[in-house]
């Protein structure tokens, strides 16, 4: 039996394929799971979980949940990492430039400078024992943005896999993790398009064949601010605190794990070109495709054979 749902959620249009004798009633704890995951790990609802970790900045430490606590020292040890363009102390500064959202607006130089001295991860204070984390300055706050889908489509594909599957697609807003065989395919893969940048959704350079896989992007046209002549994307340099100045257009990570396409594409992005492109061929099954905003496309080795350009320019 297939079952198909598609759920407007985290800011976006979330798709789900089940191929399973009880894909109906999955479908349905899929939502339910949805919901709790939302409400844990979202930095829009001040009522989640995370939020209360914000809110208690500088106060005291909060007990939390155990994926919330293991997110967050996932993403610590992340954001400490060298080179690193991940950051999730980074809330002050998304807050400030709120890109993507109806307020939205280019924040002045000075609070630029004093949100950034809000933001070093090494301040946020992890309680294995009690399970609780302690923002230590008042002001910083967390924000998992950048990895919170790729955690929530694992945990999604792990209850699917376990409750006896045949073969699932978890779409979170162009997140996309497959398993088992797709009936629809004669060689069984899953074709997954790889996004023209700055072109409408659905546009695509090209096409990856999956199998049990993650395809995870990092791009500069998802969300943007317009001020006159001028563009700014959401993707925030965690050491000047604007969007990331780089010539990469988008980073996809195809990987074992969404939440290490996540980390790897967050961490790589906007990186040094050649450095980005050896960091992935020595990286253990995670590849990955560049497309620099002149439209030029590399692959890793990897990649090579699964992946299929439109076109060339």
């Amino acid at each position: 039996m297939i079952a198909t749902d598609q759920i407007k959620m985290m800011g976006t249009i979330i798709d789900i394929y089940i191929d399973s004798s009880k894909a109906k009633q999955q479908a349905a704890t899929i939502r339910e799971l949805l919901t709790l995951y939302n409400h844990r790990f979202s930095a829009n609802d001040d009522s989640s979980e995370l939020m209360a970790i914000n809110h208690m900045a500088g106060i005291q430490p909060v007990r939390v949940h155990s994926d919330l606590f293991d997110l967050i020292s996932i993403g610590k040890e992340h954001s400490l990492a060298y080179p690193s363009n991940l950051n999730i102390a980074l809330g002050p500064l998304v807050q400030s430039w709120r890109i993507g959202f109806s307020d939205a607006k280019l924040p002045a130089e000075a609070t630029i400078d004093r949100k950034l001295r809000l933001t070093n991860p090494n301040h946020i204070i992890l309680n294995q024992s009690l399970g609780s984390i302690f923002l230590k300055e008042k002001g910083m706050s967390i924000d998992l943005g950048a990895l919170a889908k790729g955690y929530i489509a694992d945990k999604l594909m792990a209850f699917l896999i376990k409750d006896g599957i045949t073969a699932a697609l978890i779409n979170l807003g162009g997140n996309v993790l497959v398993h088992g065989t797709n009936k629809q395919r004669h060689n069984g893969l899953f074709y997954v398009g790889i996004q023209q940048p700055n072109q409408k959704r659905g546009q695509h350079v090209g096409v990856i064949k999956v199998n049990n896989n993650s395809v995870v992007t990092s791009g500069i046209s998802e969300r943007q601010l317009r001020i006159e002549d001028k563009t700014y994307h959401h993707l925030l340099d965690p050491h000047t605190g604007y969007p990331i100045k780089t010539n990469m257009a988008s980073l996809t990570i195809v990987s074992p794990s969404s939440l290490d396409g996540e980390l790897w594409s967050s961490r790589l992005f906007g990186l040094e070109h050649s450095f980005v492109l050896s960091q992935l061929n020595k990286l253990p099954e995670v590849e990955g495709i560049i497309i620099t905003k002149d439209g030029q496309v590399t692959i890793s080795d990897g990649l090579k054979g699964a992946f299929r350009l439109h076109y060339k320019h």
